[in-house]
């Protein structure tokens, strides 16, 4: 019995630490992510990835990324699952909380600012509202 809890109890630790582990995007890859403005309720991040350039598995807080050109980008997650999508010029995402690997699945750059939500202002968002935003 205490072996299956100390196994179990280690599988979990080996799961849950690339997520303890993932750093801020600007700390951690700053190649591609650097600070525009930041105050007390928001940061402004500037990205920018060339034609199949990837990150490294780093994290955000609740924030809204605004897309400046058509493009396709690969997601990897620290589960093992990812996703593909497609954007478009101007798209305006809400992304909660997240970590994640990002890779510009295209052959040209793309470029991103993310406005990433601090304090009061990530906690208070209501539910309703993020989902509209993720809709659209």
């Amino acid at each position: 019995m205490r072996m299956r809890i100390a196994f179990s109890g280690t599988a979990l630790c080996l799961c849950l630490a690339p997520m303890v582990m993932a750093q801020d995007a600007v700390k951690a890859d700053p190649k591609h992510y650097s600070v525009m403005s930041e105050n007390e309720q928001v940061r402004i991040l500037k990205v920018h990835y060339g034609a199949h350039e990837k990150s490294i598995m780093h994290s955000h807080p609740d924030a809204v990324a605004v897309f400046l050109n058509d493009a396709n980008v690969h997601f990897s997650y620290p589960d093992g699952k990812s996703e593909d999508r497609s954007v478009k010029a101007g798209d305006a995402q809400f992304t909660p909380h997240t970590v994640h690997l990002p890779e510009n699945a295209g052959d040209s750059g793309m470029d991103v600012i993310v406005i990433e939500m601090k304090g009061k202002m990530a906690k208070s968002m209501p539910k309703d509202h993020m989902e509209k935003m993720e809709k659209k």
